[in-house]
């Protein structure tokens, strides 16, 4: 079997998907001077992540692009065995859809190479779940994005119960020697880490909107100007270990941990009725207040790339 490329030897990546997360792997991969080639079955597959790639340009260029970074370097193949032909490394994006995901990471695995690691970016499902008909598993690994995955550097990485190690650690250090905050997981847990703690707090938003204790903006304002400013910098467990003063996570938990038998929070989701549906779309629409989503889009990349900067990490 052809040996893997060493991590930091990776030259051409190959992305399935071009929709919001497969193409924000595509402006991320090629703006650090990756070859990139893609493949997506929708017919205008090509324009549309053209467009996404052309969009999110300017704040990669602006974050700074790898020497040889260049859109050109970007191929829109055909088929999927066009796509994955000589790649060092595969990216599903499909969208969030179990059997579509077992049918698409088996045809990639019957293409690729046995030694090239296909990573996936599901947002939720275990590898074990995902792999059940790929006839080699032992290269299958989740490597979760945030979105946009151009900008936010969190990736975390899993393997299933069949992954071999070796291709877990490979890409934990393929994603870092390509510049992502990797958090390479001790074991599969559902929705991963970050979305866990992204659920919870989303979950108590919506029982908010729904007992009209707050509104859509209130939830927004209450996190951008409140903890939100924190957590860049210093996580929810340090944040709270602060929050003891000179006695840390030990006072605060001491003083503060009865507490937490309040009943302050409902983590069961509410459910989504057409009335709560219509209430968050329009208290969106109300904070959006006639903004585009591409403006809302150039807004927050250029709010993010600052942050990045004050935090030193660009």
């Amino acid at each position: 079997m052809t040996a893997r490329v060493a991590p930091d030897q990776v030259r051409t990546v190959t992305c399935v998907g071009a929709g919001v997360i497969g193409g924000g792997w595509v402006a991320y991969f090629l703006a650090h001077g990756y070859r990139v080639r893609a493949w997506d079955p929708a017919p205008d597959a090509e324009p549309r992540l053209r467009h996404l790639v052309d969009a999110a340009w300017p704040a990669l260029t602006e974050l700074g692009l790898a020497d040889g970074a260049d859109r050109a370097h970007l191929t829109v193949c055909a088929t999927l065995a066009e796509a994955v032909d000589g790649t060092d490394l595969v990216q599903e994006s499909a969208p969030e859809d179990l059997e579509l995901k077992r049918r698409l990471l088996a045809d990639i695995d019957e293409v690729t190479a046995p030694h090239v690691v296909v990573s996936s970016s599901t947002s939720g499902y275990p590898m074990t779940d995902m792999a059940t008909a790929c006839a080699h598993p032992e290269r299958m690994v989740v490597g979760h994005p945030f979105n946009p995955p151009y900008l936010i550097p969190l990736v975390e990485v899993v393997g299933g119960e069949r992954t071999d190690p070796d291709a877990v650690a490979w890409a934990s250090e393929f994603f870092a020697a390509a510049g992502k905050s990797v958090i390479t997981m001790d074991r599969e847990v559902p929705g991963f880490i970050a979305n866990r703690l992204q659920e919870a707090l989303w979950r108590e938003a919506l029982h908010m909107v729904e007992a009209g204790e707050a509104t859509v903006e209130q939830i927004d304002r209450s996190i951008t100007d409140g903890p939100g400013l924190r957590w860049p910098f210093q996580g929810p467990m340090l944040t709270f270990h602060l929050a003891g003063g000179q006695g840390g996570m030990a006072h605060m938990l001491d003083h503060f941990g009865p507490s937490l038998l309040s009943p302050w929070t409902r983590l069961d989701a509410p459910e989504l009725t057409g009335a709560l549906r219509d209430a968050v779309v329009a208290g969106c629409d109300d904070e959006a207040d006639g903004r585009t989503v591409d403006e809302l889009v150039a807004e927050r990349d250029r709010r993010v790339v600052a942050l990045l900067r004050a935090k030193g990490a660009a």
